[in-house]
């Protein structure tokens, strides 16, 4: 069943009002077997896929936690929200979302939704209550496993406590010891941090199937698990889950970094990545392709439990994470101040009965879409988020004759302050560095981004197109300080005095 809205035809079935986003963090795209990978153990995400619409081209608007999160929850880019980096390594930025913002949440809540989030939040200080969520969420970047609640639940069923062994480390300068990367867990998976997340979930979407059966309630449940991001502690039928045999090492793998940002070589540094030999590497990568199966298998479980329930029909699903993970690739791991794919394209999924057929779509699509999306379903807005579009006609299969042509994405720091743009089209990406050098890769003949060709004469065209029409995006969204530096620090054919000026240009001529 269809019915017309104000703004248009409206293609979601009536019936479909429900939603369950599972978000996962620092999840690269090639680890499930509906993107690619032939020997991932994702059948529940998968399942998703299979009734839902895979976008191969979704990006984050932002490749760290805080920032990303705090835009899909208030449809906003990072530098309008400026909740800009991790409560935990704050870098003099705000961590907090203003109570008073504008959240999709608020406004399902508004409206008479059951809004509810378990997990990870990691969104500033200010939790999802302030925002019309039940809060189920844990505090911290990784699975919080000494929160009071979880060492409750352990004890609760007779689970033994948090123990590891087998710890992987890399060397620092001087042979100190370096982050953990990996270890064994002394604990069955019925007594991880994701089941403790998916029980919780569970008992959540119970509640509110109960007041959607009984009053009609629709409801929004997000589920947020910590993982797959590093350390990847697993039990050990996780951890040798994924034969190493099996992995192919990144083809960036070997990238000597020359010719880039001198931050880029200190990043390997600080996260060890050269202590490894490839035969450890090949174990650490199937590592994290067996986390990411036992999240999967968790998904499962909820599934199972919405089948049960019998809101598959009524509830749509998505898919996503908040951003990648390098995990060796471009000689890196975790994340930081480098625009590559590895950690800026993301899984994004959509599931929308009666929308949503299996299908496949390559257009450019952004995780502030998701709310965007979820405010249509809700038959609410989707204008109210600012900076994202509904992929409802996408999902759909339909072709939307003004839909964006390629993406644009922002860093603003980790660690330390540092400012990043970047533009990005099927052939070409550039990526503006007010700390050093900039970069230009031509994907056609160079995918995994390995030759920065920002210098070479014959890409001079190309780099002062991209550069203008970067330019042009940041003005439109009112980035204007970024946009001003690159008028004046880059070499493209815009004149400084397009910028935003100050009182005394109009007096100095």
């Amino acid at each position: 069943m269809t019915e017309p809205t104000t703004t248009g035809q409206r293609i979601i079935p009536s019936n479909v009002r429900n939603v369950i986003t599972f978000m996962t963090d620092q999840h690269r795209i090639d680890t499930l077997g509906c993107l690619g990978n032939e020997h991932a153990r994702t059948p529940n995400i998968d399942s998703i896929a299979a009734d839902g619409c895979r976008f191969t081209k979704g990006f984050t608007p932002s490749a760290i936690c805080t920032p990303a999160r705090a835009s899909m929850l208030t449809g906003q880019l990072p530098f309008k929200h400026q909740t800009l980096a991790n409560p935990e390594w704050n870098i003099a930025y705000s961590t907090a979302i203003p109570e008073t913002d504008w959240t999709y949440t608020q406004e399902l809540h508004d409206h008479g939704y059951n809004v509810g989030m378990v997990g990870k939040y990691h969104c500033g200080t200010n939790l999802p209550d302030k925002f019309g969520m039940d809060d189920d969420t844990f505090w911290g970047a990784e699975n919080p496993v000494a929160n009071e609640e979880y060492v409750a639940w352990l004890e609760e069923n007779n689970l033994p406590p948090v123990k590891a062994h087998d710890i992987w480390r890399g060397k620092l300068p001087g042979n100190r010891d370096g982050h953990i990367i990996a270890a064994r867990l002394d604990q069955p998976e019925e007594a991880t941090f994701e089941r403790f997340i998916a029980d919780r979930s569970i008992a959540r979407l119970r509640q509110y199937a109960k007041d959607y059966k009984e009053n009609g309630k629709p409801f929004s449940l997000d589920v947020h698990f910590f993982g797959p991001h590093l350390p990847y502690f697993l039990p050990d039928e996780w951890f040798d889950l994924i034969d190493p045999n099996d992995v192919t090492l990144p083809q960036s793998f070997g990238d000597s970094l020359i010719g880039k940002p001198p931050v880029q070589q200190n990043y390997a540094t600080y996260w060890s990545t050269s202590s490894f030999d490839n035969d450890q590497w090949r174990k650490l990568i199937a590592v994290y392709w067996g986390y990411v199966a036992m999240i999967d298998f968790e998904i499962g479980r909820i599934l199972d439990a919405a089948r049960e329930l019998g809101l598959m029909n009524d509830t749509a699903m998505f898919f996503c994470a908040d951003h990648g993970e390098f995990t060796g690739a471009h000689r890196l791991n975790d994340k930081g101040p480098a625009m590559y794919d590895d950690i800026y394209r993301i899984p994004f999924i959509a599931r929308i009965p009666g929308v949503t057929h299996g299908n496949v779509c390559d257009e450019y699509v952004s995780l502030i879409d998701i709310p965007a999306t979820i405010m249509d379903i809700a038959g609410l807005d989707p204008k109210l988020v600012e900076d994202g579009r509904p992929v409802t006609a996408l999902a759909h299969g339909d072709t939307v004759p003004d839909w964006r042509k390629n993406i644009v994405c922002e860093f603003h720091g980790l660690h330390f302050p540092i400012q990043q743009r970047m533009i990005r089209t099927d052939e070409f990406k550039l990526v503006i560095n007010h700390e050093s050098m900039d970069e230009l890769y031509d994907l056609r003949c160079d995918p995994y981004e390995l030759n920065n060709v920002y210098t070479v004469p014959a890409y001079d065209k190309i780099r002062r197109e991209l550069a203008a029409e970067l330019y042009r995006q940041l003005r439109e969204r009112g980035d204007s300080s970024f946009a001003k530096w690159m008028a004046a620090m880059t070499d493209f054919d815009i004149p400084l005095e397009n910028t935003a000026r100050s009182d005394w240009d109009s007096v100095a001529k």
